[in-house]
């Protein structure tokens, strides 16, 4: 039975891994989206998100089984509640890639309108985060996961100064407001990425020190 219950554990964490590295790569197609204004990029992204909605249900529902069936403890219940929600996590951040490519949709019909807010900076950094607190994931490694939370900080000021640009142009070019509106609206997509990766980070500490840390509480 044990070695039944180490398997589907096993089973578990290469599912998650998977998981991981398919979003990681939404996460890439959208930031390429967002650079060239790619409406065929944009609409792969949406027409594939079904893979990773059926992937999150597949993972969550092989979680319960677990659960119900072996009932464990100490730190394979805590690894099992942490999967289920990095599972949620990883979803969700899918979700903001699809959302950005509808955005992109959107401003890519405008191909003559310039854009006025660099996101390069902003989007790599919500990048880096996911993928280390992916890294850390896979090596329960709670020093990369708090460096992660403490990167957090770095993407919001992003949004700030997004918002801020962007409220001048729309004054300026009340006529392009729709777009404009679009565009800082891809700014908080990429910040919900960032605000993921840190829960995903957060639940590797939970694992690891069995220590919450949500809310700032680091």
């Amino acid at each position: 039975m044990a070695k039944h219950f180490q398997r589907e554990l096993e089973k578990i964490k290469k599912s998650i891994l998977t998981l991981g590295a398919l979003v990681e790569d939404r996460v890439r197609l959208a930031i390429k989206s967002i650079d060239k204004r790619d409406a065929d990029i944009a609409e792969q992204i949406i027409r594939m998100d079904y893979e990773i909605d059926e992937m999150e249900v597949d993972i969550e529902e092989e979680c319960l089984k677990v659960l119900a069936l072996h009932q464990p403890v100490a730190v394979d219940l805590r690894f099992l509640v942490s999967v289920i929600k990095i599972n949620n996590d990883l979803e969700r951040i899918a979700d903001e890639t699809v959302n950005i490519a509808h955005r992109v949709k959107t401003i890519s019909k405008n191909r003559d309108f310039k854009f006025i807010f660099d996101y390069a900076t902003m989007a790599e950094k919500a990048s880096t985060m996911l993928k280390m607190s992916l890294d850390a994931m896979v090596r329960l490694d709670t020093d990369t996961a708090f460096k992660v939370c403490l990167m957090d900080d770095d993407v919001d000021v992003f949004v700030g100064r997004a918002y801020e640009q962007l409220k001048q142009s729309i004054c300026a070019m009340p006529d392009d407001t729709g777009v404009l509106i679009n565009m800082f609206l891809i700014s908080r997509h990429i910040e919900r990425i960032g605000d993921h990766a840190t829960n995903i980070a957060e639940e590797v500490i939970y694992v690891t020190d069995g220590e919450i840390v949500r809310h700032g509480k680091f």
